[in-house]
């Protein structure tokens, strides 16, 4: 015969673990959900990204219109960085060890 007494605390403290890395894997969108306001979770929320990408655009154009290869420069690598900006997993990315050569 299984013990449920013993089961629901062990749930309780699973979700109580999970609760515990939402809380720090995103503190803006658990105090949303505990206090039942509705917010983007990180993964959705683009706006620098955006704007980076609204800068290299005008950047970019206006390095075209003049023809002046710095501003063409600039535009292309301000939009690359606006491209880093809208993956979700950026902030996971762990670095390797260097092994020794």
């Amino acid at each position: 015969m299984r013990d449920f007494e013993n089961d629901r605390v062990g749930d309780d403290d699973r979700l109580g673990d999970l609760e515990e890395r939402l809380r720090l894997d995103d503190p803006r969108f658990a105090t949303a959900l505990a206090a039942g306001e509705p917010t983007s979770p990180r993964e959705y929320r683009h706006t620098s990204a955006w704007s980076t990408l609204a800068v290299a655009g005008v950047v970019l154009g206006t390095g075209v219109l003049l023809s002046h290869g710095l501003l063409l420069a600039t535009g292309l690598v301000l939009a690359g960085a606006a491209g880093h900006l809208f993956d979700p997993q950026r902030h996971d990315v762990r670095r390797r060890p260097r092994s020794p050569v």
